[in-house]
């Protein structure tokens, strides 16, 4: 199979070779058809087996069929959940719409949003967006949506895990009911499946790789260790193994912070990557991570669906995380496009229930080391920490009291989506 036998135009082509690519994934061979057929599309593949351009490549080739107006209406948007995973997307119509006369633009909160506003009055065929950035300026009238002819859902479940249920169906309504939708993600739960068959008509399912598996070629290893030793565990092996680009992945923002600080001061360069962080300081430390100015980026799980950093050699979760699903996002950042991968797990006595978790979703039973003089601690209780998960469930600082005393899934739902319209900036 290649990708000229897909059908897909000599401009996309082009540019597909001018990345080197020259054989399409089983999720674009499976994908890409019944889009092109103009279906509704039910996609699950893992992260890094090359699912955007499994969307990406069809939408360029369908818009570039048709025929234009001299004024250029959105007649394409593609909804994500994070930033990054937004600019990467973006990234990606840039390149390989680079032969074809279309034009995109990205949205997302966290800067000025004038520069935005001022690509979409020129005309644009592709929108990428985010929902918070996406509603503030349809709400201003600054962007229609009245003439999208395909939508594409990203990383659904990410969408419902943060809570955008009522912002997508807000989007959902401002956009003409005849349109293609197509919906792609790593991880299909009920919820999601419930959601994707109310917005897909007819859709065709395509699944490339069992759900919730991670990727083969990715090395899994847990080092069981004492939770006040993981500190100097984790500076040992970079240090020691001469890691020169490894990301790693904390619980929760403070401690991002502080694992940073005691990496700088033990002599590794490291940034870190989360919510409360600028968009400017994010980028910036992103950007310094890939070019290797930077050897380590701690980060949260905001960050792992929507980094993509070829050939990464090395996933640390310093801190399993406390959603099972979130595990196979965060080592999907290595392994990509078919390279090789190491992910390593540091597991404290606390931390065993999420680990056992983690190997029943995947099916998998990772191998488990004990470094000398970091074992762990033979009486520490293995209960669930209940840190993390009092900090998973509870309300927003400034939701009101009754709020916090609700026991009603929907109205958390409620009031964290009031909560993040207060505060845009942090999408």
């Amino acid at each position: 199979m290649s990708f000229k036998s897909l059908g897909l135009s000599e401009p996309l082509l082009k540019a597909i070779a001018k990345k080197g690519y020259e054989t399409p994934s089983p999720i674009q061979t499976k994908a890409i058809p019944p889009i092109l057929e103009g279906k509704d599309v039910l996609a699950s593949a893992q992260t890094g087996t090359g699912k955007t351009a499994g969307f990406t490549l069809p939408l360029l080739y369908l818009l570039s069929e048709h025929p234009k107006e001299k004024y250029r209406p959105i007649r394409a948007l593609i909804l994500t959940p994070t930033r990054e995973l937004a600019a990467q997307v973006y990234a990606n119509v840039k390149e390989y719409g680079e032969f074809l006369n279309l034009r995109s633009a990205v949205i997302f909160g966290g800067v000025n949003q004038n520069p935005q506003v001022a690509a979409i009055r020129q005309g644009i065929d592709i929108l990428v967006a985010t929902p918070g950035r996406l509603l503030d300026l349809e709400n201003q009238g600054a962007l229609s949506l009245k003439r999208v002819e395909i939508f594409v859902l990203d990383e659904a479940d990410r969408m419902l895990d943060m809570g955008f249920l009522r912002d997508i169906e807000r989007v959902m309504n401002l956009m003409p009911s005849k349109r293609q939708n197509l919906m792609f993600s790593a991880t299909f739960s009920k919820d999601i499946k419930k959601l994707a068959y109310s917005i897909l008509k007819n859709p065709v399912q395509v699944d490339a790789t069992p759900e919730n598996t991670a990727v083969e070629i990715i090395e899994q290893r847990v080092y069981r260790v004492a939770k006040n030793k993981k500190t100097e565990l984790i500076i040992k092996l970079i240090s020691e193994g001469n890691w020169k680009q490894v990301l790693v992945f904390t619980r929760t923002k403070h401690g991002a912070n502080k694992l940073c600080k005691k990496m700088v001061n033990a002599g590794i360069t490291a940034s870190a990557i989360h919510g409360n962080k600028s968009q400017g300081a994010r980028t910036k430390a992103l950007a310094d991570f890939k070019r290797g100015t930077t050897r380590v980026l701690v980060a949260t799980d905001i960050a792992a669906r929507g980094l993509d950093i070829p050939l990464l050699p090395h996933v640390i979760n310093f801190e399993l995380p406390n959603i099972s699903e979130d595990y196979v996002h965060r080592i999907g950042r290595t392994g990509r496009a078919g390279a090789s991968g190491e992910a390593i797990s540091l597991v404290s006595a606390d931390e065993t229930t999420y680990l056992q978790s983690i190997e029943k979703l995947t099916g998998l039973q990772i191998p488990v080391e004990i470094v000398e003089g970091f074992e762990p601690d033979p009486n520490a209780s293995t209960e669930p920490i209940k840190q993390g998960q009092n900090r998973s469930k509870r309300q927003p600082r400034n939701s009101n009291s009754s709020s916090r005393k609700s026991n009603s899934g929907s109205h958390r739902n409620d009031n964290r989506n009031r909560n993040r319209r207060r505060n845009t900036n942090r999408r």
